[in-house]
């Protein structure tokens, strides 16, 4: 079935629209108005699509970004139909995104995720290989819809050089990455992680941090357990970033949880090729 689906830029009012009934039964709360995206498209944005024949199943949204002089792609929101997830759509949504920005004249794309949604992480590092050094508290406030209810919707922020050397060649660093954290579990089989008594481990070179493989299940079976998650990890992930720390890949395990790999962000080449050979 996947060879059956075309992914391309989006503009017909009509297929905004769509994106906007998917976007309303995927999230399950009240779409973004379709004048706001239809203005956002005609001024720096774009909207990508996945079609089965004339049917959306997937999408990507975004806007014009800038901050500190710097011009952007903020990739907001993207979401595949619940009977086509788990395909790789997610994966073509955002390679033709890449291709389509770059004809644009954008170098960076930005997206946030939940930390504890560890596909999502495995997706944008080990797949895309985007790079995670900000950690933003409670981001979105409290939202109330199915994926986010329960927790402080704190997030990582993707940063995707999109003509660097991490993207283009696919760079991953030839590290030895340390465990500190153990893991243990509860009464009922979830997993349980135990933090240092000390912050030694923050002069390791290279980190594995653990995340629970199926948060959401957590969440809906054991709501506290999955509380301490969020403010446990929010403590590493905070204390990550602040010695410089990247987040740049995920080791996937037969495990109750994946393993984030962290590495010093000065170790990563981010330069944008196109801002080198325009120095030069």
């Amino acid at each position: 079935m996947k060879k059956d689906i075309t992914v391309r830029k989006v503009a017909a009012i009509e297929d905004i629209h769509a994106v906007q009934e998917l976007e309303k039964r995927i999230w399950g709360m009240e779409p973004i108005p379709v004048h706001q995206t239809i203005t956002a498209v005609k001024n720096g944005g774009l909207i990508v699509g996945a079609f089965l024949e004339n049917r959306l199943i997937g999408y990507s949204y975004s806007f014009a970004g800038y901050s500190e002089g710097k011009v952007y792609l903020c990739s907001h929101m993207l979401a595949v139909d619940e009977e086509f997830q788990m395909m790789g759509i997610g994966k073509l949504l955002k390679e033709e995104q890449l291709r389509l920005a770059r004809e644009m004249g954008y170098q960076l794309i930005v997206w946030t995720f939940d930390p504890l949604e560890s596909r999502n992480a495995y997706l944008n590092t080990a797949k895309l290989y985007g790079v995670c050094y900000d950690y933003i508290v409670n981001c979105y406030g409290n939202m109330n819809d199915g994926l986010n209810k329960g927790l402080p919707t704190d997030r990582f922020q993707v940063a995707w050089w999109i003509d660097s050397p991490r993207v283009l060649e696919k760079w991953q660093p030839d590290l030895t990455y340390s465990r500190p954290f153990r893991i243990h579990s509860d009464e009922e089989m979830y997993p349980v992680i135990l933090l240092p008594e000390t912050s030694e481990w923050l002069q390791l070179e290279a980190i594995e941090v653990p995340v629970p493989k199926h948060i959401q299940l957590i969440k809906q079976q054991n709501p506290q357990l999955a509380y301490e998650w969020r403010m446990k990890t929010r403590k590493i992930f905070q204390q990550l970033s602040g010695e410089g720390f990247a987040l740049i890949d995920v080791c996937r395990t037969e495990e109750p949880v994946q393993y984030y790999r962290f590495c010093k962000r000065s170790m990563i080449p981010l330069q944008n090729q196109r801002s080198l050979s325009n120095e030069n």
